[in-house]
């Protein structure tokens, strides 16, 4: 890359199947060289990075299972080793988990919450130097469960306000800490009335914001919609 056109890298979790994909494939279209994680979706994740070569942009892809703690150090890893720097960091990758409030035990609580707050936090950790560095953003995928009480997904539902409100956090302690230099913002998704999606943003203009304000990420499919069978426990 030039100084005129430096190279911008981001960081799109579950970015190989459906909200993902779509917000890897616009980063792509604007000039982004991509790292995509995934945890099971191997053809989905090749063919995402064959569509972003297709439009003359690098793109890697690095197998993590998010609820695990390690695995974060292992996609930020990944990240350094091939591209050295990074830009934009989009959580997106999320346990989807629909079931009645009385029937989420330990476990099922434990996994919507270790894949849905608790990665976005180490992801950013683990790549606080690199996005300082570079002056970069992080944002995190929310939906309208994190304001609004979605009781047939109450553990899912309380995890994206945990997101939210983790983001708000990120935001202050990360932007003051590095003097400014890092952005955090939260995108809300469509609700089930199809509404286009709420940005909640911090900071001033940052990698990918234009690509907020213009709408590229707005308009994604209804969560509250999609079948059980195709969404329980996947995070991509």
């Amino acid at each position: 890359m030039t100084e005129q056109n430096p190279q911008r890298v981001a960081l799109v979790t579950g970015g190989a199947i459906r909200v993902g994909r779509a917000i890897t494939m616009a980063l792509a279209a604007e000039g982004y060289d991509l790292m995509v994680s995934y945890r099971s979706s191997a053809g989905p994740a090749q063919q995402t990075q064959a569509a972003v070569q297709a439009l003359g942009r690098q793109c890697e892809t690095v197998r993590a299972d998010l609820s695990e703690p390690s695995a974060a150090g292992l996609v930020i890893d990944a990240v350094r080793s091939r591209f050295g720097r990074l830009d934009l960091v989009v959580n997106s990758a999320a346990n989807f988990d629909e079931r009645a409030l009385l029937e989420v035990d330990a476990d099922a609580w434990d996994a919507s919450m270790s894949v849905n707050v608790r990665a976005p936090h180490l992801i950013v950790r683990a790549a606080a130097d690199l996005l300082k560095e570079a002056r970069g953003s992080v944002v995190n995928i929310v939906d309208l469960s994190a304001f609004q009480p979605w009781t047939d997904y109450p553990a899912h539902s309380v995890s994206k306000a945990s997101l939210a409100h983790l983001t708000r956090i990120q935001a202050r302690a990360l932007g003051r800490a590095t003097a400014g230099r890092l952005a955090s913002s939260a995108v809300a998704r469509a609700g089930r009335d199809g509404s286009a999606a709420a940005g909640r943003h911090a900071g001033r203009r940052r990698p990918g914001s234009d690509l907020l304000r213009r709408g590229r990420l707005r308009h994604w499919p209804d969560p509250g919609r999609r079948r059980r069978a195709d969404t329980r426990g996947s995070e991509g």
